[in-house]
């Protein structure tokens, strides 16, 4: 098969890999679309070293069952289907209470790290465990369903998060992820949400997908806006979706007192805290790591049209032609979201 392989670090080749071997309880999906992740890009420089190569990265993705395998029984071939990110057991202790996102000797598809590695869904076949498949709604497209992943990682901040109708919100970094946030916060009943990116396209994005103001902390300060919005309380909840140490004391000083911060963000190892106003504010403070059962509930909102997808996507594009979207990303070219790639074409 065809698939894009990282080489190595800044070096991609579309080229002729080993079709995946089956599982007895996998199912072999022939990808019809592949979601180039935010992740990804970050990891093609090496400096997350969550993509050593060589590998084949991605694990946004949709497609069409053509084999199963020996225990495979609810799955029939020829199905449409889409899938969760991480491969987890389903006898881990985690899993059996709800947590599979945070199972013991949990993978994730298009990751190569020290501990792991399981080649992702920038090729013409991937093999995916029965139990992390999902159906895709007939009036959703494969490009469609392959954006469920990112919008299923907003969500599960969301579920993590009490939120009252009526919450003013914070959500800081609007690319896919805080894009989703910002969705999903207003099916949630806040009735503000306040968008903060150092990008301008982006924040004109969150505008369109309902925030009420779009700050740039580059041009104005964030935590003054905030106050003025807020009748100088600050915030009730904030998600902080960019994973740096700015980004993070933006969070901490707009919150108000009781408020809560959830992060999903997680680019630097480590961030300085002030512990003293965490405290003394009584602030809440938690993390949100990738999916626990979400898939559902997105793909629903996806066919329902209460989530909106297609504002996001930016171009679909042949695999072959990866790399450049690739380096168009990693570059931050105006204007450009989401870049869903298509095997075969």
């Amino acid at each position: 098969m065809k698939a894009l392989v990282l080489k190595d670090y800044m070096k991609f080749e579309y080229m002729d890999v080993p079709d995946p071997e089956v599982g007895q309880d996998e199912v072999l999906v022939n990808v019809k679309a592949a979601g180039i992740c935010g992740s990804d890009v970050q990891g093609m420089d090496g400096s997350t070293q969550r993509r050593i190569p060589p590998v084949i990265m991605g694990h946004e993705a949709s497609g069409i069952i053509v084999e199963r395998g020996g225990k495979v029984k609810k799955w029939k071939i020829g199905k449409r289907v889409t899938f969760d990110s991480t491969v987890y057991r389903l006898d881990d202790w985690y899993t059996r209470r709800g947590m599979c996102n945070l199972s013991d000797g949990r993978e994730v598809l298009g990751v190569s790290a020290k501990e792991f590695k399981r080649d992702g869904a920038f090729a013409e076949y991937i093999a995916i465990p029965q139990h992390i498949l999902y159906k895709i709604p007939e009036n959703v497209s494969f490009t469609q369903a392959a954006m469920t992943e990112p919008a299923a990682v907003a969500l599960h901040a969301i579920n993590l998060t009490l939120i009252s109708h009526l919450d003013t919100a914070m959500v800081i970094g609007t690319g896919m992820i805080g894009s989703f946030i910002i969705q999903g916060l207003k099916l949630a009943g806040c009735s503000e949400i306040i968008a903060v990116d150092v990008r301008d396209d982006r924040l004109e994005m969150a505008e369109k997908l309902g925030a009420i103001a779009a700050l740039n902390p580059q041009d104005q300060d964030i935590i003054e806006e905030a106050r003025k919005i807020t009748g100088h309380r600050g915030v009730d909840v904030a998600f902080e979706a960019a994973g740096n140490s700015d980004a993070f004391q933006i969070a901490i000083e707009s919150l108000r007192k009781g408020g809560t911060l959830t992060l999903i963000g997680n680019l630097v190892p480590s961030v300085d805290m002030p512990l003293q106003r965490v405290v003394t504010h009584q602030l809440r403070l938690q993390g949100s790591y990738a999916i626990a059962g979400e898939f559902p509930a997105v793909l629903k909102m996806i066919a329902s049209g209460k989530i909106n997808v297609d504002a996001l996507l930016s171009a679909e594009a042949p695999l072959s032609e990866g790399a450049e979207w690739f380096q168009r990303l990693y570059e931050r070219e105006k204007g450009l979201f989401k870049v869903v790639l298509i095997p075969g074409s």
